[in-house]
């Protein structure tokens, strides 16, 4: 194991590691017999983008491409939403111009507050803007078989006190034991497993990840690391690093690694009845990773203790 994992994950958190099950990834021949042909839904997911700079814009432009593919009512932003430091004067350089085209569109964004966000106001000044779409420092919303929900994950890992956390988690199960959904997606900040510079977050994965597994949440969307990153399912969740949308750093490979690499991109879903289709996409609209995700989250398991994985 590589210094970094250790020092991000702890000795505990290599011991949780070790004790969890890996599911393989749906295979192409999935794609090809799964029931269903039309997507119920079609969303895009951006982060730490807010630079104004022209990465930006030149992922911003690839999204409206995929926009004339495959229309989505909706983009997901995984936070650092306005760099350096939140400061929502910049909403106009950093926003309303590089999604003109999207924004014109009807697009709606919906965002998640990352730790540069929170750095004027704690914040506030984001959630009170209407083309964030955020209803609070976290909350819920769904679209057709689809129920999202943002977290704030700055309250769990840059902020000292941990009260407005544990709050969080009571909303976030209560939220999940209610859901109806079939297809259960969160997004946030702050990655949960990542192979980036800033590694796994051990505190997350000891609070959120038990509560995936318990209410089958499919899918887990973060930034925070400048990098596309993608596991195999990790007891039923892939997570996904979609943080390419502005800026880059080199990433690692860890054993749960399906993908990973350090170009701009953004990630594109297509919900089906029975699956996710993912693609990431580069500035140039040429996907780079695709899989099929299943409604289950399972397509056959690996035994615990069968495989121990070492963090990269």
């Amino acid at each position: 194991m590589k210094r970094r994992a250790l020092l991000a994950l702890g000795l505990g958190g290599f011991a949780a590691a070790v004790g969890r099950r890996y599911w393989p990834q749906v295979t192409d021949n999935y794609l090809a017999t799964a029931a269903g042909n039309d997507a119920l839904l079609n969303f895009m997911a951006a982060g730490d983008v807010g630079t104004g700079e022209r990465e930006q814009h030149a992922v911003a432009q690839a999204m409206v491409q995929r926009q004339r593919l495959a229309t989505s009512p909706l983009v997901l932003l995984t936070g650092d939403n306005i760099y350096e430091n939140g400061e929502i004067e910049k909403v106009d350089r950093v926003f309303e111009q590089p999604y003109a085209e999207l924004l014109r569109q009807n697009t709606k964004f919906y965002a998640a507050l990352g730790n540069h966000d929170i750095r004027t106001n704690n914040g506030e000044d984001q959630l009170s803007y209407s083309g964030y779409n955020m209803a609070g420092r976290y909350y819920t919303f769904s679209r057709q078989a689809v129920q999202f929900f943002a977290l704030d994950t700055t309250q769990a890992i840059d902020s000292d006190d941990k009260s407005p956390w544990r709050s969080q988690l009571d909303w976030f199960e209560t939220e999940l034991r209610r859901s109806q959904a079939p297809w259960k997606i969160v997004f946030a900040h702050h990655p949960i497993y990542s192979s980036g510079q800033h590694g796994s977050q051990q505190t997350l994965i000891d609070d959120l990840s038990p509560l995936f597994a318990e209410h089958g949440v499919q899918l887990y969307i973060n930034g925070h690391d400048h990098n596309y990153e993608r596991t195999e399912p990790i007891d039923g969740t892939t997570y996904i690093t979609s943080g390419n949308g502005a800026k880059l750093r080199p990433v690692d490979r860890s054993d749960w690694t399906a993908h990973a690499s350090s170009q701009l991109g953004f990630t594109a879903f297509s919900v089906y009845a029975d699956r996710i289709e993912v693609k990431a996409i580069d500035t140039d609209n040429t996907p780079y990773d695709e899989v099929s995700i299943a409604l289950t989250g399972t397509q056959g398991a690996f035994a615990p203790g069968a495989r121990s994985p070492s963090l990269a």
